[in-house]
């Protein structure tokens, strides 16, 4: 009994269950199958890949192909072909026509001192044309020491230190300011009228005059060199400036006056009064 009893009273320990499932090995992917389930980044891949060499091949296309070699400027007269091609052609790719036409297409260049506008065409791959529209300059005066230029109707367009070829220097007017874009204060604002129509005819009969000259009478003179032209009050003045250009070539390198103060169509009174010293 005893010993029945000892075992009733000795406990079995529990036993474990060991999870012996072997472990499962890592599968192996082949490549096939690696691409197959990774395909839509494959081909957006492919497609920036294509798409990146498509835009280099572009450039490299249109800097070889399009590079201006020869370009015609027409209508400037106060900036030289250099300046004017450098205004127009500023920037690292400048040279390129493609490009160019599409910076000026349907745009003008605006906001170049005594310059209107400049119109850009691409003639071909290697060819562009500049058409220059200046402002209309009458003459200049002289104030503060410097140049204020000013147009037909006497607005001061444009102040520089410069001197513009085939602009007469205007002296003789009166005003006591000059304010850039407005009218310059002149007692008669009719002499613009005069000075446009001489600058005109001296181009007209290819002159090159210096300087014009309003006398406080309404006088006018002509200044060329060492000669200059007393031109009187006005009056008959495209056959006396026509004149003037058969008389100018044979008193080249001598100095004094041309009077013409008298002279009409039907008299064609002139004379010259010399002066002592020659130029040069």
């Amino acid at each position: 009994m005893i010993n029945m009893a000892k075992k009733k009273l000795k406990k079995k320990k529990p036993t474990q269950k060991l999870n012996m499932k072997p472990e499962k090995k890592a599968e192996k992917i082949s490549m096939g199958a690696y691409i197959r389930g990774h395909k839509s980044l494959f081909i957006i891949g492919a497609m920036l890949t294509f798409l990146v060499a498509a835009l280099v091949g572009a450039y490299v296309y249109i800097i070889a192909n399009y590079t201006v070699t020869t370009v015609y400027v027409e209508g400037n007269i106060h900036y030289t072909n250099e300046e004017i091609m450098g205004m127009v052609m500023e920037g690292h790719y400048g040279n390129n026509s493609l490009l160019l036409s599409l910076k000026y297409k349907d745009k003008s260049v605006v906001g170049v001192p005594f310059v209107e506008k400049m119109d850009v065409s691409v003639m071909d791959p290697h060819t562009i044309k500049i058409e220059v529209y200046e402002k209309a300059l009458a003459g200049y005066v002289e104030y503060l020491e410097r140049y204020m230029y000013f147009d037909k109707d006497g607005i001061v367009v444009e102040s520089s230190l410069e001197k513009t070829p085939g602009v007469p220097m205007v002296t003789g007017l009166t005003f006591d300011h000059v304010i850039v874009h407005e009218l310059l204060p002149v007692e008669d604002p009719a002499v613009f009228a005069s000075i446009l129509n001489i600058t005109q005819l001296v181009n007209k009969y290819s002159l090159s005059v210096d300087r014009l000259y309003f006398g406080s009478d309404g006088s006018l003179t002509l200044y060329f060199e060492g000669v200059k032209a007393a031109l009187g009050t006005g009056t008959n003045l495209d056959e006396k400036i026509m004149t003037l250009q058969y008389m100018l070539p044979s008193l080249e390198g001598r100095v004094g006056t041309i009077h013409m103060e008298n002279y009409t169509e039907e008299t064609k009174k002139t004379s010259f009064e010399p002066e002592e010293k020659t130029v040069g």
